[in-house]
């Protein structure tokens, strides 16, 4: 039996714990050696009831903005029948109590909501069912009389009430129920209703914690400097001028950079400018984004690994009717706007961490392996992110403040100014792919080949995870589109240009979408066919992605432009894609009357299932289309030298309030699982605005970013 498993009464408190992603659960006793063991002195619970009626729920997911603090305990009050307002949320530390079925406790994909619902929804179910009981023994009446409102179940026969409180002994000593009964869906009191946040005060009135804001008696600031190119190296250091600074104590050489370790932040800054350090260029400091650029070409030249192969492709697709393109997406940063930091404090039986994390149970490793701790003596403690779309799922910035704290024996806490995290990310990989198609019958295609050439994410982050030496990752959105052509093949062409890759907000789809969306509307204009009616008669077996399309078509008024107006500059653009478990369909409306691009409305259609909080699902949609919108117009890491140029917002801008167009979201309840939110309406949006500016224009923009090209003419 594992800690994580059971229900235990620990200093009067009722403490409830099931995986986070399954519905197994397990009671024991409070006499329990290992229930009572130091570790299980932790807040493990995901639910806990507490003496004074207090009911708290643990969440295990990272809040950075995208609503799990309040969408997942919304789950557990739906079946515990009580009001979210009887809730107080917190995030759980990173534990083994909290690690999935797969044995990570890591926030990404999309799949908070749609990895917990039932597991969630069942471990509220169980506690009520458990309570009922207990309160049927007190007030000596049968459950089916009993009703739970609020903290407190009624009689409703007799009027006699008991509080959660003060039923917890005896509902600790109950065997836990492994399939209680959860609400029907037509019954819910909670779930799909547009609540508000529970953290949004927290946030408004600055309470807030975040990894950045970190104090702690005797804590030291360090910074690094760190190689202009990657894989440069330190070659000769000079520390004088550093150390003489005030408040600068101490100089350190890592593998990754130089540290400057002061008293505070501005003298490790000040420290940090008067480092004197030769770099060794290393074997990436002449290549730039030319360079990548051939790179990338040549590897379309030849086939490369097979990661979709339907029906029958004899050779490179040629004739009259067929269409081919080329199409380039770049290199991005994340640019969240709470930089890096993460605080360590090493001594000789345990390691503490405090951060921002999209994975506790990577720290917990990856510290483990550093200090020669065991994981369970590595204790993260999560606070609030301000922006990761997956670079806060890298362990280099932890790992740093943790070594350093190893060195000097005192708490450390590593921070990374806006131009150390520009300059130094795991960048969402460069892209480009040949895209050919033979059209059939009323234009439509009947073979269809794809290949993309780009750098490997897992290659790095986790060889493990590639299939047949593919990583999916970089044509997902491409193998896995939905459209019904009877011959296809789609290989992937490896090619590692020396960039440090990562995750970036819907990863592979963020550049596969934008190629095929933007090749289906192409095929669409050859076959003189309206985008949207030619991209139904594909999907004909898909009637999710039908709907939304049909949605965000009737919404946006799709096809109301008089032959006047798309004469004189304006258009609508259509894309649609499913990712995460998601449908989403965006139109996109411009206008180049007045010479320059405005970008007048889009219209965001989604089907996420059954959802959780439609508030929390329209606020994601506004957040991806704007984090996409941004990159499809201004999005792009340029490499000069081995050195990435951009450095800040003045020249890696993002979207201000003002530019941001009107978005209207329209939710389509299907009624399926939930699907993923945080993700999905990003990749729609590039292609929706560059097939929007082709109807407007008549220029077929094949690269990203999008606003550079219309600067030139």
């Amino acid at each position: 039996m594992r800690r994580r498993d059971f229900v235990l009464l620990s200093g009067g408190s009722l403490l409830l714990a099931g995986g986070v992603s399954r519905a197994t659960l397990v009671a024991a006793a409070a006499s329990d050696a290992a229930a009572v063991s130091e570790a299980a002195q932790l807040p493990f619970a995901m639910l806990e009831i507490l003496p004074n009626n207090e009911i708290v729920v643990r969440v295990a997911k990272s809040e950075m903005g995208q609503g799990v603090l309040t969408a997942l305990p919304m789950l557990i009050a739906e079946e515990l029948h009580v009001a979210l307002t009887d809730i107080r949320a917190e995030l759980a530390p990173g534990a083994a109590a909290f690690r999935d079925s797969r044995g990570g406790q890591i926030t990404g994909g999309s799949s908070s909501v749609s990895s917990s619902y039932r597991a969630l929804r069942t471990l509220g179910a169980a506690a009520r069912e458990m309570l009922l009981t207990a309160a049927a023994e007190v007030l000596a009446a049968p459950t089916s009389q009993l009703a739970v409102r609020g903290p407190t179940i009624v009689d409703a026969r007799s009027g006699r009430s008991v509080t959660f409180a003060s039923l917890l002994s005896i509902a600790a000593a109950l065997p836990v129920p492994q399939s209680p009964a959860l609400t029907a869906n037509n019954l819910f009191r909670l779930i799909g209703k547009p609540l508000p946040k529970l953290d949004s005060s927290n946030k408004v009135d600055g309470s807030a914690r975040f990894g950045i804001d970190v104090r702690l008696p005797n804590m030291r600031v360090a910074l690094l400097a760190r190689a202009p190119t990657f894989g440069g190296m330190p070659k000769e250091v000079t520390s004088a001028a550093a150390l003489a600074v005030p408040g600068v104590e101490r100089v350190v050489t890592l593998s990754t950079g130089v540290a400057v370790i002061a008293r505070d932040f501005w003298a490790a800054k000040r420290g940090r400018a008067a480092l004197q350090v030769k770099w060794e260029r290393g074997v990436n400091g002449n290549r730039s984004s030319a360079t990548h650029a051939v790179e990338l070409d040549a590897a379309l030249t030849s086939p490369g690994r097979s990661a979709r192969s339907d029906g029958v492709i004899a050779g490179d697709l040629a004739g009259d009717q067929v269409v081919s393109a080329d199409y380039r997406t770049p290199f991005l940063a994340h640019a969240a706007l709470e930089p890096l930091a993460a605080t360590a404090h090493v001594q000789a039986d345990r390691c503490d961490v405090w951060l921002g994390t999209q994975s506790p149970s990577r720290v917990q490793q990856w510290g483990a392996k550093l200090t020669g701790l065991p994981e369970a003596r590595i204790f993260v403690h999560t606070h609030t992110i301000g922006g990761a779309f997956g670079r806060r799922g890298e362990w280099d910035f932890y790992l740093e403040a943790i070594e350093l704290s190893k060195l000097t024996a005192a708490p450390i806490k590593l921070m990374w100014t806006r131009e150390d995290d520009m300059g130094h990310d795991f960048y969402r990989p460069a892209s480009v792919s040949r895209l050919a198609a033979q059209l059939g019958a009323q234009g439509r295609p009947v073979q269809f080949t794809a290949r993309v050439a780009a750098p490997s994410i897992n290659r790095r982050r986790n060889p493990a995870g590639l299939e047949k030496d593919i990583d999916r990752s970089l044509v997902e959105g491409l193998f896995n589109h939905l459209y019904a052509i009877p011959n296809q093949r789609i290989d992937y062409q490896e090619v590692e240009l020396g960039v440090p890759v990562g995750f970036w907000r819907s990863v592979g789809h963020s550049n596969n979408v934008f190629f095929v969306e933007s090749f289906i509307d192409e095929l669409a204009h050859h076959a003189a066919a309206d985008p949207l009616d030619y991209r139904l008669a594909l999907l004909a077996q898909e009637p999710r992605l039908q709907g939304v399309l049909r949605r965000a078509a009737e919404v946006s008024r799709w096809g109301h432009l008089t032959a006047v107006q798309r004469a004189a500059g304006r258009g609508q653009g259509i894309a649609c894609a499913k990712s995460y478990g998601t449908y989403v369909a965006e139109v996109v409306d411009v206008d180049f009357t007045g010479g320059e691009l405005k970008i007048e409305r889009v219209t965001c259609a989604v089907d996420c299932g059954q959802a959780v909080n439609p508030n929390i699902i329209e606020q994601q949609m506004h957040s991806g289309i704007v984090y996409g919108l941004t990159a499809a117009l201004r999005g792009s890491i340029t490499i000069e030298m081995g050195a990435v140029r951009e450095s800040n917002f003045h020249d890696y801008r993002l979207l201000a309030i003002h530019e941001v167009p009107p978005i209207d979201v329209h939710l389509i309840a299907s009624g399926a699982s939930p699907g993923g939110c945080g993700e999905p309406a990003t990749p729609v949006i590039a292609p929706a605005l560059a097939n929007a500016i082709f109807a407007a224009t008549g220029r077929r923009l094949r690269a990203l970013p999008l606003e550079p090209q219309l600067r030139l003419t």
